[in-house]
């Protein structure tokens, strides 16, 4: 288990390496300026498309009905927004705090015809402009471990919900499986930095990426930062042997 080595006025992890606590969302949103132009097929590399089964199974779980609205915290190009409306979500809040992958998100929402059912929103997640208890539904995939305050963001996602509703988090998380540990190491640092240098001319960005998958808590970590932020009837599921994890937490 990881604890998150955030603390106030001090420094906190980017990657593998510590900053000042007020640098790192600087940091990661110069990380998301430089990749969102070539983020989606950067992801089918990443993941060597299992992005879009691990993507299918969280819209699944997260299951917004017509009468329900749902937040997408760190929407980023909209790939979730977008199942969910095609899945049947009334209506959509796609918040991110980078302008430039919301513009990515918004050029797609138009090729699509879904730009009418989706509301566009700047915000950090950790100081949301929404008010209590105003949404049934929040989810957040690939997002929660580029934010500073990751028990702030959890807080929020309660705050906003209404009671009897939920919050899902789709990360990467532990590998359960002892015999790919060793495979996915070496594609985390030794591939795909090489591939972000070669089709985004950026390698540091996709460094950074694989090490903030490993400073990330793991899945008992998180179900616990969870339950500390007020959210009850946790559970969690692994998915490709523990790379990546679909949390649950209701506001009840």
């Amino acid at each position: 288990m990881q604890e998150d080595k955030s603390s106030p006025g001090g420094s906190i992890d980017f990657g593998y390496r510590d900053v000042p606590r007020e640098a790192k969302a600087g940091l990661v949103r110069q990380v998301f300026e430089s990749v969102a132009p070539r983020y989606d097929l950067m992801n089918d590399l990443m993941s060597l498309g299992l992005h879009r089964a691990w993507k299918q199974a969280f819209v699944a779980t997260i299951a917004a009905s017509p009468r329900e609205t749902l937040l997408d915290l760190a929407g980023g190009t909209g790939d979730i927004s977008f199942r969910a409306l095609e899945r049947g979500a009334g209506r959509v809040i796609l918040s991110d705090i980078n302008p430039a992958m919301l513009g990515v998100a918004q050029g797609r929402a138009l090729d699509r015809g879904l730009a009418a059912r989706l509301h566009f929103l700047c915000a950090d997640a950790e100081r949301l402009p929404l008010p209590d208890r105003s949404v049934e539904k929040v989810s957040m995939a690939f997002g929660l471990r580029n934010c500073t305050d990751k028990d702030a963001v959890l807080r929020e996602a309660r705050r906003v919900l209404r009671p009897g509703g939920r919050f899902h988090c789709l990360e990467f998380s532990r590998v359960e499986v002892a015999a790919l540990a060793p495979l996915y190491d070496a594609w985390s640092f030794k591939v795909l930095p090489a591939l972000g240098k070669r089709v985004a001319q950026d390698a540091e960005s996709y460094q950074y990426l694989a090490e903030s998958i490993r400073m990330f808590p793991d899945q008992e970590s998180l179900a616990g930062m969870m339950r500390a932020a007020g959210l009850e009837k946790v559970t969690y599921r692994s998915l490709s042997g523990g790379i990546v994890a679909i949390h649950t937490g209701w506001r009840l």
